[in-house]
C-alpha cells in the first residue's frame, strides 16, 4: 500500500524554485530582503523579510503556508502588512530551502525563524504575531504553544493533520502509520492568544467540523470568520480575505 510505504511524506508536495525566479523575485519587489537561516540541525532555510516603514521596534507577522505553497507568492500582497514587518520562509524543500520536510524538521524550523527575529533590535517582541494556512496552521499553532505571541490567524485550519488524511484513506490504519500529525486541538486548550480563525464557505479538503472542533478547543479568545464562495485553494482571490487579514493586525497593533 502506498500509504504504508510513503507514510508522512504523503502529505507534502514542494515547490522548489530554480535559480533564475530568486532575481525575478528580488526584481519584482526590490523592498524585500532576502533572508537566510540556518535550522537547529544544520540545513539552510531560505525566505523573505518584508521591513515595516519605521526604523525601530516594529510588529512582525511570520507567515506558514500549505502542503503545496512556495510563499514568494505573498510578497505580492505587501501592501496588507503596511505598519509590519513580515517574515516568509519556505519550508524544507521548499524553494530553495534545502533538506526533505518533516514534522519535525519543521516545528523545530518555526522555533528557529521565530527566535532569529525576536532577537533583531528593529523588532518589538512583543508585537509578534503568527499566521498559518492550511498545513502552516498546524506549525503557527506549536509555534504559539511554544513563544509568546500576540495573536494567532489560522485560515483553513484542521484539529489534526492525521484526522484529515483518515478522510481520505478511510479503510487503512493511518493513525497506526502517521502518529499523530499536527495535534493542533491538542495544544489549543493551552493557548491564551487570541485567535482569529478564516475557514472557506466551500472548503473541499478540510472539512468545517475539523476547523470547529480547533476552535472549540481554543483556550484564549477567539472569533471565526467564514468566506461565502472560497474554496481551499483560492481564498486569495476574495477581498474579504485579505479584509480580515488586516483588521486582524489592527486590532494587534
Amino acid at each position: 500500500m502506498v500509504l504504508l510505504a510513503k507514510g508522512e511524506r504523503l502529505i507534502y508536495f514542494p515547490q522548489p524554485l530554480d535559480p533564475a525566479a530568486r532575481q525575478g523575485i528580488l526584481a519584482h519587489h526590490p523592498q524585500a530582503r532576502e533572508a537566510s537561516l540556518k535550522s537547529a540541525d544544520g540545513l539552510q532555510l531560505q525566505g523573505w523579510h518584508l521591513p515595516g516603514e519605521s526604523d525601530l521596534m516594529r510588529p512582525l507577522a511570520i507567515y506558514f503556508g500549505g502542503n503545496a505553497e512556495e510563499v514568494s507568492w505573498m510578497l505580492d500582497f505587501g501592501a496588507v502588512f503596511t505598519g509590519w514587518d513580515l517574515a516568509l520562509f519556505n519550508y524544507r524543500g521548499y524553494g530553495f530551502s534545502a533538506g526533505k520536510p518533516s514534522q519535525q524538521g519543521l516545528l523545530q524550523d518555526a522555533l528557529t525563524i521565530y527566535d532569529h527575529f525576536a532577537a533583531q533590535p528593529e523588532i518589538d517582541a512583543g508585537r509578534i504575531v503568527v499566521i498559518g494556512r492550511s498545513l502552516g496552521s498546524g506549525v503557527a499553532t506549536y509555534l504559539a504553544s511554544q513563544r509568546s505571541v500576540r495573536g494567532v490567524l489560522l485560515v483553513t485550519p484542521f484539529d489534526s493533520l492525521t484526522a484529515i488524511a483518515q478522510n481520505f484513506y478511510p479503510f487503512l490504519p493511518v493513525r497506526w502509520v502517521l502518529g499523530n500529525l499536527y495535534d493542533s486541538a491538542g495544544l489549543a486548550p493551552t493557548l491564551a492568544a487570541p485567535l482569529r480563525m478564516i475557514v472557506a464557505e466551500d472548503d473541499e479538503v478540510i472539512p468545517a467540523r475539523h476547523s470547529q472542533r480547533l476552535f472549540e478547543a481554543w483556550g484564549g479568545p477567539k472569533e471565526q470568520l467564514s468566506i461565502a464562495g472560497a474554496g481551499h485553494n483560492d481564498l486569495q482571490q476574495h477581498r474579504e480575505y485579505w479584509r480580515a487579514i488586516q483588521t486582524f493586525l489592527q486590532h494587534q497593533r
